[in-house]
């Protein structure tokens, strides 16, 4: 009896589905571009995929999707964009999972439970630790016993203050009690060019160090995911180094809350084809990103949970004292 009321549960659902569906096809969505708010700079590791995966939402939604690159304060400015535009189904973006950790830092003001409507949630990163080549630093624990030996004198380059990499960074100084000097920029691509330029002496983010690493103009002294990546399988992680710190800040797509559910049911069948296509798997594969698909509302669940332990960490890392700094 349980199985049958789960059967006719699911069939009910998949028929009101594919109702919706029929309905926004029905009155023409989309029948204009949709613009897709990208946070992060145009040629990062973020853009790259995001562009892949508008590509192939686009096709499969019959519109081409328009990114829009409205960067700074650690992705925070465009997703205020997002969060602030007509809910016409018209405008969609991305949503950096940091929203959970600035919303109750009190730099950005969205409420990530009540302000955002949540489509998918699209692939993870592979966030490292890299220096120029001709660094005095060979290993993590060189680079370490320094920072332990001089507090404060190394300057590490990152995509914004209290980021995935910026806080990623000071948690792993935590664990590894030493302290570093961070230098924000407005973008990884940016944080890349300070470190390649010689202007600080060590970049974290999220892969754009891959192509520099591979050419030998950069040298990857660790990862931050719960496994080494395939492409640098003899690089450690931070957990293989001895400090329990992972990071893989997963993201995902949204859009403003109040739009009609024909229209997210619409754009939500579009972005998990768009996940499963060929394109995006590469742009991803090329970044040494995890594919990490969730379902609107099973993306919206993740969100809150994320939002919890981001309250115990920003305690723990005394956040608000560094977003001050």
């Amino acid at each position: 009896m349980i199985k049958r009321r789960t059967m006719l549960g699911a069939t009910t659902a998949s028929l009101a589905s594919m109702a919706l569906k029929t309905h926004a096809q029905a009155t023409g969505y989309p029948d204009r571009p949709i613009t897709f708010i990208c946070p992060w700079p145009a040629g990062g590791t973020a853009d790259q995929t995001m562009r892949a995966l508008c590509l192939a939402a686009g096709r499969e939604l019959g519109q081409s999707m328009v990114v829009e690159n409205k960067v700074g304060a650690a992705g925070m400015i465009g997703l205020k964009a997002l969060a602030s535009a007509k809910p016409d189904g018209y405008t969609v973006g991305q949503i950096p999972i940091s929203v959970t950790r600035f919303s109750q830092l009190g730099t950005v003001a969205i409420d990530p439970l009540k302000d955002l409507t949540y489509l998918a949630r699209t692939s993870g990163q592979t966030f490292g630790i890299a220096v120029p080549a001709n660094a005095r630093w060979k290993t993590l624990q060189e680079l370490v016993a320094e920072a332990r030996a001089q507090p404060g004198k190394i300057s590490y380059a990152h995509s914004g203050v209290g980021g995935a990499t910026h806080v990623g960074m000071e948690e792993f100084a935590l664990a590894a009690n030493v302290q570093f000097n961070h230098v924000p920029f407005k973008g990884g691509a940016d944080a890349l060019q300070s470190v390649l330029g010689g202007h600080v002496e060590v970049l974290v983010d999220s892969s754009s160090w891959a192509p520099h690493v591979e050419s030998g103009k950069l040298r990857l002294l660790a990862t931050w995911g719960e496994q080494r990546t395939a492409r640098f399988k003899d690089v450690p992680t931070l957990k293989d180094a001895g400090f329990n710190v992972v990071v893989d800040a997963p993201n995902g797509v949204g859009m403003p809350r109040g739009a009609d559910p024909a229209q997210v049911a619409r754009l939500r069948q579009a972005f998990k084809a768009a996940v499963a296509s060929a394109e995006f798997k590469q742009a991803c594969d090329k970044i040494d990103a995890p594919v990490l698909y969730l379902d609107g509302p099973d993306y919206e669940k993740y969100v809150g949970t994320v939002y919890k332990k981001e309250t115990l960490l920003i305690e723990r890392l005394k956040l608000r004292e560094l977003t001050r700094s």
